[in-house]
């Protein structure tokens, strides 16, 4: 027993000595480990699915085009909230949003460049949606427009627009809906304020909404995108319809690289590159499998029969642009606050 107490530093010594002289000789055995890469692709409520078939895909390609393995975290939640978590450390790599408001939040922490949606094409937005209706099957209320959300007794199924870009839009797209068949303010926000009304629940986001509407069988018509609407059709079909108001918001969703983790990590390649694939042919198909609208003619062509044509307007158009709309409508103290308060 002495002699192994006294013979094992000896030992350890050799074992030590063996394991230097394979580290100098074949040094990328001690750095294969540390040579994968992790990217947080932090985004918002409803794309779970969708990024689910989008990384194990650029994964793959990224493997095979540069031999790097790359492990893809992701993060889920209301838009806004989600791009809160990011100003207040959540290392994002790159955050995949709904809209532009959330991302120049970042820009204004300092956390990515102020120009941020030129740095990839179509305003760093590779797909884009609209917001439709879901409701239960037959459609027992004839529900049809925006106007009839806000008749009595209709229950209505949105998020909250102070935490969730979904909220947001259809706020606004209630409100656009108005201002767009040549109504005036004062009329837009009497329909919005009678729509808020008839809204039993907030969830904080999307998916929470989603789920309130078809798990907990509350509400009479679920508000969301087509994206959503479609995949929720898909998988219950036999309980729900989908319905197309005759004109609605262009929904798009943005990219960017958060250039103060990227580069602190030194991974701004590989992040960049990730985003960069949702614009090519293969993460534009997965993209239109999922009932995002794609931005390449030829994915479009191949899957129009799944988007229905519908009249968008968009967010500078009505609103100038999202920061004039945040102001204004979602910021403490503005028009949702003022019409909520009056419920």
């Amino acid at each position: 027993m002495s002699t192994l107490f006294f013979e094992r530093p000896a030992l350890l010594r050799r074992v030590g000595q063996f394991l230097i002289l394979v580290a100098a000789t074949f040094p990328f055995a001690r750095t294969a480990s540390a040579a994968d890469t992790v990217l947080l692709n932090v985004s918002y409520d409803v794309t779970r699915e969708l990024f689910k078939d989008i990384n194990p895909a650029f994964i793959a390609d990224w493997k095979k085009n540069t031999g790097e393995t790359l492990t893809i975290n992701q993060s889920h939640g209301g838009s806004s909230k989600q791009a809160r978590s990011v100003a207040d450390g959540l290392e994002a790599s790159v955050v995949t949003m709904n809209q532009a408001n959330d991302i120049d939040l970042l820009a204004d922490r300092g956390l990515l460049a102020a120009d941020w949606a030129k740095k990839f094409p179509n305003g760093a937005a590779p797909f884009y949606s609209t917001m439709v209706y879901l409701v239960r099957k037959g459609n027992p209320k004839q529900i049809k427009g925006w106007d009839d959300l806000a008749k009595p007794g209709i229950k209505v199924i949105v998020p909250n627009p102070k935490t969730s870009g979904n909220g947001r839009y259809t706020y606004l797209a209630a409100w656009g809906s108005v201002l767009k068949k040549g109504g005036t303010e004062a009329q837009a926000r009497e329909l919005v304020t009678k729509l808020f009304k008839n809204v039993p629940i907030l969830d904080t986001g999307g998916r929470a909404a989603t789920t309130t509407f078809t798990q907990r069988a509350i509400g009479d018509v679920l508000v969301t995108f087509e994206n959503e609407v479609q995949l929720v059709r898909k998988e219950f079909g036999d309980d729900f319809d989908v319905v197309y108001p005759d004109v609605s918001i262009l929904a798009e969703s943005p990219v960017a690289v958060v250039d103060k983790v990227v580069d602190k990590r030194g991974i701004r390649k590989q992040a960049t590159a990730y985003l960069q694939f949702l614009y090519s042919p293969q993460g534009q198909e997965i993209a239109a499998r999922h009932y995002l609208r794609p931005r390449l003619d030829a994915v479009t062509k191949k899957y129009q029969a799944s988007f229905k044509p519908i009249a968008l307007f968009s967010v500078d158009e009505l609103f100038g642009g999202w920061k004039q709309a945040q102001k204004k409508h979602f910021d403490d103290g503005g028009e949702f606050d003022r019409i909520y308060v009056s419920k």
